[in-house]
């Protein structure tokens, strides 16, 4: 018999809520941030030089620059870049807002391509038919923890003349053809927010192999200012002395935010792969459910699996996405939806950009769920979800009698 929907009145799943994604912090984090704190160092510091020695060598990069969050270093990677008035940089509609307000940051102009309806990643073919000569850079962005299709997406760029920045938010430890992302872009930024794989509360790391790209995004982060004698272009006044030589912005990370990040990545590995556990419960679970469509991977591809993005079958429901959102809120799963199309914002409407544009990631959005995926769940977590997700499905299944949503 049918069990009733929380929303109708019935008992939810779960007595107590769910967030869709948490950090994981213990005491051995604690006390790394608490060392720090009775230190002479709380901004910038040892801690923030060796959190990325030590990032740059799990990612296997020549580089690592910490940065205050994940936008200041896209920022930062687009002004590098060299991207200014008028140049134009493909990114993906189907992401937060930073992937493409970063361009405009530096006055250049976003240009959104379509998503492949697969792997919600930029779609290459759609990246071709929005080159123009204006065309500076690439924003590529690994959603979900997927890596894009790196290689095509490069040949594309060399062929043009292009700078390939890579938005790596979502895939901190993922691969493509056995290279780890951080190493494959010529810039590449990581989110340490405390949904992510690892956190430092607020944080971004952009990894490069590029000198010049490296001293400049050092420069960058701190009002563009440099101490590097080798760098100084007026006669040195004393051991006191700093030139500022480009305008820069205080987007530095403190040495309390890298204490926490450098004990965090020590247990990276743990995390992962806790997570691809929770993905094959839930793989395992909706497999034969029509109504779900379970996220693909690729070939060659190694995900980090940072969210776990279901998309509805509307042509086996009684119901639109809103209701079963809603539905699943009420069972005391915490789902989300990633992401509304950058280019439906008011703002980038207000720009000149059109819905319809990019159809194929307007129509993903309407139909994507974000189920709740962490490290720190539980396998009883884990069923919750499924138990709700099982519910709420078979409510609306037209194919034994579903409701209609009120």
């Amino acid at each position: 018999m049918e069990k009733k929907l929380a929303i109708l009145g019935g008992n939810p799943v779960r007595g107590t809520y769910l967030p869709y994604g948490r950090q994981w912090i213990d005491d051995d984090d604690i006390q790394a941030v608490v060392k720090v704190l009775k230190s002479d160092f709380l901004t910038t510091g040892p801690e923030v030089g060796k959190f990325e020695q030590d990032f740059a060598d799990y990612i296997g990069s020549r580089y690592a620059v910490a940065f205050a969050n994940g936008t200041a270093a896209l920022h930062a990677a687009c002004f590098v870049a060299g991207i200014s008035q008028d140049d134009e940089v493909i990114t993906s509609p189907l992401t937060f807002v930073a992937s493409a307000n970063c361009v405009l940051y530096v006055g250049g102009k976003p240009v959104f391509a379509d998503i492949d309806p697969i792997t919600y990643n930029l779609d290459p073919q759609s990246i071709k038919e929005k080159l123009t000569q204006k065309t500076k850079a690439i924003i590529v962005v690994d959603y979900a923890g997927q890596p894009a299709q790196l290689d095509i997406i490069h040949q594309i760029a060399k062929e043009n003349q292009l700078i390939v920045i890579e938005d790596a938010a979502h895939a901190l430890g993922a691969s493509f053809k056995n290279k780890k992302v951080g190493t494959i872009s010529d810039m590449t930024m990581f989110s340490l927010h405390p949904v992510k794989h690892i956190t430092t509360g607020e944080g971004g790391m952009i990894t490069t192999d590029n000198q010049e790209y490296y001293q400049k995004l050092i420069q960058f982060r701190t009002h563009g200012i440099t101490k590097n004698p080798k760098e100084l272009t007026a006669t040195n006044h004393g051991p006191w002395y700093y030139e500022m030589q480009m305008l820069g912005y205080n987007y530095r990370m403190t040495d309390i935010q890298a204490a926490l990040g450098r004990s965090q990545l020590h247990k990276l590995a743990k995390f992962i792969e806790r997570r691809k556990q929770i993905v094959e419960i839930y793989n395992q679970a909706f497999a034969k459910m029509e109504e779900v469509i379970c996220p693909q991977i690729l070939p060659n591809v190694d995900s980090s699996w940072h969210l776990y993005v279901i998309r509805l079958n509307t042509s086996h429901l009684t119901a639109e996405r809103k209701a079963i959102y809603k539905a699943l809120q009420k069972e005391n799963i915490g789902v989300n939806v990633h992401y509304i199309p950058v280019h439906t914002q008011p703002f980038y409407q207000s720009l000149g950009y059109q819905s319809g544009s990019c159809p194929d990631a307007e129509n993903v959005y309407q139909e994507i769920i974000t189920l709740p995926l962490y490290p720190q769940m539980s396998d009883k977590d884990a069923q919750d979800v499924i138990t709700a997700v099982k519910k709420v499905i078979q409510y609306y299944s037209n194919k034994k009698g579903g409701k209609r949503a009120q």
